[in-house]
């Protein structure tokens, strides 16, 4: 065989490694929950998908936890793609001393384990009156999502030439006016790959939903996913996997719009 085919062969493995899980979770969301006998389904048997998501839906209010999510996806992704633009903007162009001290000062957040900010994190929550709300959750998907747009939009704006920042100095543009009118423009692709990357983690996020949210009008889809796996645990499998299909929507949606554009922005700012 030839190395084309072994890798097409991979491939192949990889795409049904990835498939069968897939399969059963569709397949037994599809399952009327009341049918489910504790075994997994390989074949549609009845169509009760819409049952299982009203049941869903009623039983934990996963709709306002979808409409919470999308709150926190949104303000949180745009907010940090914007604030890591102007430090990638401050570290890259304008001469501040020391630009690698500041890049690993706020890079070192990606390195770090998330558990080691969660006492942390519920101690200062609980003592400023953050914890449980919804302006307290958009904080703390901003600083945690900050690093790592940080990193995408720094690779972006170091293949930005040089001479572009001193003709803009001629033409007597201040900093402000450099960063608005010329750079900001240029990096609409790697914000835009950055911004996708920051909207799928946030949607995806259990560990900050269950440690810091609470009640059913804060708590994100994943947290009340899991509420419904355990305080609702008689709803059944059925219903807690029509649930999750429904809350993967919007990221599935969201790749496949801007699939084309997303590779692209990758690859510029590689």
């Amino acid at each position: 065989m030839t190395g084309r085919s072994v890798r097409g062969v991979l491939v192949a493995l990889i795409s049904l490694v990835w498939l069968v899980p897939t399969w059963l979770v569709v397949v037994n969301a599809f399952t009327p929950a009341g049918q489910y006998t504790g075994s997994p389904r390989w074949w549609f048997s009845a169509p009760g998908f819409l049952g299982n998501v009203r049941t869903a839906f009623t039983s934990a209010d996963v709709g306002r936890g979808l409409l919470n999510t999308l709150l926190y996806a949104v303000v949180g992704g745009a907010v940090a793609v914007v604030v890591a633009a102007l430090a990638s903007f401050a570290v890259v162009v304008m001469p501040v001393r020391r630009p690698a001290v500041w890049f690993w000062a706020i890079f070192i957040g990606t390195v770090l384990p998330l558990q080691t900010f969660l006492s942390p994190l519920f101690t200062g929550f609980a003592r400023t009156g953050l914890y449980d709300t919804q302006y307290g959750m958009v904080l703390v998907y901003v600083a945690l999502t900050i690093p790592f747009a940080f990193f995408v939009n720094r690779n972006f704006m170091l293949t930005v030439p040089r001479e572009i920042s001193e003709a803009a100095q001629l033409d007597g543009m201040n900093w402000l006016q450099m960063f608005l009118r010329i750079h900001l423009p240029l990096a609409r692709s790697a914000l835009l790959a950055a911004f996708i990357f920051q909207f799928t983690w946030i949607w995806n996020d259990l560990l900050f939903g269950i440690t810091l949210s609470l009640s059913p009008n804060v708590r994100p889809v994943m947290a009340t996913l899991a509420d419904l796996n355990g305080n609702y645990g008689t709803v059944g499998p059925p219903v807690v996997l029509a649930g999750a299909l429904v809350a993967s929507v919007p990221t599935v949606v969201l790749f496949f719009v801007f699939q084309r554009f997303f590779v692209n922005s990758l690859r510029l700012t590689s």
